[in-house]
């Protein structure tokens, strides 16, 4: 059995509205793992703090084309978390403060929830937090202070992590710098609209939205530095 997990550094219907090749791919994903045709798909907007309008904005682009819901955490309305989980096929988590999301998550056992989802074989995705949290670490603004290492993911995939790697300049130096200095494991990194599809800790392909967004492999080489080698992609268009 797949356990999939899809790593967007940045794209879907939050920042690709006119642009549905990331969820269109998961969406294939899905039906092939879990044989409905029109699958079922939940949405976390925990790390939004369960924001109404990111909500609104993915019943908009979902509910044509799956059977989709969303898990609420702040007023929560789901007594069994883990059973509601899995019944989907896709849970799709956006983007926020990764930390916040990660500390409200274990207090209601959506952690495990996830990790016994993933060995089902549900496809799990995300951006930006919703890429992040399923790495061991890697580098997050939750602390409001620049980026830092997040300080516990879920540690489906080893290694670290870095999203939106072309969409904002201190992203690329950054990450670099935790790597070099050790305060990083060596991992993945991805452009706004490119996503990097495991299959557990291993990874199968790079997929894109846009022509010229890339994903990377970031390690510390032998003198101390970072290195950062361009991994295959194909482009969905």
């Amino acid at each position: 059995m797949s356990r999939t997990v899809v790593a967007m550094g940045g794209g879907g219907f939050s920042m690709e509205p006119d642009n549905q090749l990331l969820d269109d791919h998961v969406l294939g994903l899905a039906r092939s793992a879990r044989g409905r045709e029109r699958p079922r798909v939940c949405f976390l907007a925990t790390a939004s703090g369960d924001s109404p309008g990111y909500i609104a904005n993915f019943y908009a682009a979902f509910a044509r084309r799956a059977e989709a819901s969303h898990l609420a955490l702040f007023m929560r309305t789901e007594d069994d978390i883990e059973n509601f989980l899995l019944d989907q096929d896709l849970i799709y988590v956006g983007g926020g403060n990764t930390e916040n999301m990660l500390a409200i998550w274990r207090v209601h056992g959506v952690d495990r929830a996830l990790r016994r989802a993933w060995e089902e074989g549900i496809v799990l995705t995300g951006l930006s937090a919703g890429s992040l949290c399923w790495f061991e670490t890697g580098t997050t603004d939750s602390f409001g202070t620049g980026l830092a290492a997040l300080s516990r993911g879920l540690g489906f995939i080893p290694g670290s992590h870095s999203p939106h790697y072309d969409g904002e300049a201190t992203r690329r130096p950054r990450y670099h710098q935790l790597v070099a200095e050790g305060a990083l494991p060596a991992g993945y990194a991805a452009d706004d609209g490119a996503a990097l599809v495991f299959d557990g800790p291993d990874l199968v392909e790079v997929v894109t939205s846009r022509p010229d967004a890339r994903a990377y492999r970031v390690e510390r080489a032998p003198d101390g530095a970072a290195r950062e080698s361009v991994l295959p992609t194909r482009y969905l268009g």
